[in-house]
């Protein structure tokens, strides 16, 4: 599975550095342009998950005591897991479906159109199922029945915020004004001052210093990330691309590498503060993480379940409001229940977004014709 990933990853890369070279000055407009500010807000909630907010206390650990990660510090390698050069993912499907696919309508083919859609319900799912798994971490003896009835909430909360583009718009901008705060708070509580985030953040040289490290994987556990990023790639930028409004190609790949990976860069240094020195993440600010976690999670599930929906026809013009959020929270619930309780992994949702990947490739070069002029 890691050579097939491997080549997407070599692939995909020349063919983003392709496209920013060629179509450098080239704007790009999507169907509903926002401004700067709020595309950049869409982006950033609906290309993240709860992952953010609990994965990097977890991942500190292991990188801190595995040979296979003793090239970086701890910081540095979490960053290159999510931050900067993973984001050109988004570049090339953003790219693809404001400039390419209005044209060839690739996606509209119907074994691609339900290979997309099942990787954006599989993707979905994982999302909540994420939440699921690590909830018990960050609240000490959670019962299962507590649990679960918790996650059947928040996939309802962001089955009704789908329900309209308005909602989803005010909750990415909120989330990522909230996120921030949440930097502050965490900062202000670990007493780390100014100059232990400058010495934090200074340790991020070593990802930018060995930054080709981390373009193939280092071994399953990166390889589980980057199917990962795969699995997200398609759907973020087939709804993202909506938003897009006039930014030229380099322009876009600038934003999507820098404007993000600040926020990131952020809060890893602030947690990594609280795992040099051995702090416990506990009281207001355990709960703080989770908050914005739910949020992270409504977010995600809100914009693709808007994606899917639209897709396959399940949307609330055709069903009504009670029967769209009813289906749609079954199908997501049912299969949150699928990453728990079956084999079911994201890897196989990101090897079907791969084979998507190849299956446009092919037919991009056959009708490469209709895109000359």
């Amino acid at each position: 599975m890691n050579f097939i990933l491997s080549t997407a990853i070599v692939v995909t890369t020349l063919t983003s550095l392709f496209l920013v070279i060629r179509y450098r000055n080239t704007p790009i407009q999507g169907s509903v342009p926002v401004p700067l500010i709020t595309f950049l807000a869409i982006l950033f909630t609906s290309g993240l998950d709860v992952g953010l907010i609990m994965f990097p206390l977890v991942d500190f650990q292991s990188f801190a005591s595995e040979p296979d990660y003793a090239f970086a510090n701890p910081l540095a390698l979490e960053f290159g897991f999510w931050g900067f050069l993973v984001w050109g993912f988004y570049f090339l499907t953003t790219f693809y479906f404001c400039v390419i696919e209005p044209k060839l309508k690739l996606f509209e083919i119907p074994a691609i159109k339900l290979a997309n859609n099942v990787s954006i319900i599989g993707t979905c799912a994982f999302t909540g199922y994420l939440f699921l798994h690590y909830l018990p971490d960050y609240v000490k003896g959670i019962s299962d029945i507590w649990r679960f009835s918790g996650v059947a909430l928040v996939v309802l909360l962001a089955v009704l915020s789908s329900t309209h583009l308005r909602f989803v718009k005010a909750l990415s901008l909120g989330s990522t004004g909230l996120f921030f705060l949440l930097i502050l708070g965490a900062f202000l509580a670990s007493d780390m001052g100014i100059a232990g985030l400058g010495n934090a953040l200074a340790g991020l040289g070593d990802y930018f210093g060995q930054i080709h490290r981390f373009v193939l994987p280092l071994n399953d556990y990166h390889a589980f990330y980057l199917f990962w990023w795969f699995a997200w790639s398609i759907m973020i930028g087939q709804f993202v691309s909506r938003f897009v409004g006039g930014l030229t190609a380099w322009q876009l790949l600038l934003a999507l590498l820098v404007v993000p990976s600040i926020p990131i860069a952020l809060w890893f240094a602030v947690l990594y503060g609280y795992f040099s020195r051995s702090i416990d993440v506990t009281g207001g600010l355990g709960w703080a993480m989770i908050a914005v976690g739910v949020l992270f999670v409504v977010n995600s599930l809100d914009s693709l379940t808007r994606l899917y929906t639209q897709n396959i026809g399940l949307t609330v013009e055709r069903l009504g409001t009670g029967r769209y959020v009813a289906i749609n929270w079954l199908i997501l619930f049912v299969l949150v229940l699928s990453f728990q309780f079956t084999p079911f992994k994201i890897e196989w949702v990101g090897l079907l977004v791969i084979a998507i990947y190849a299956a446009v490739y092919a037919l991009v070069y056959r009708h490469r014709a209709l895109l000359q002029g």
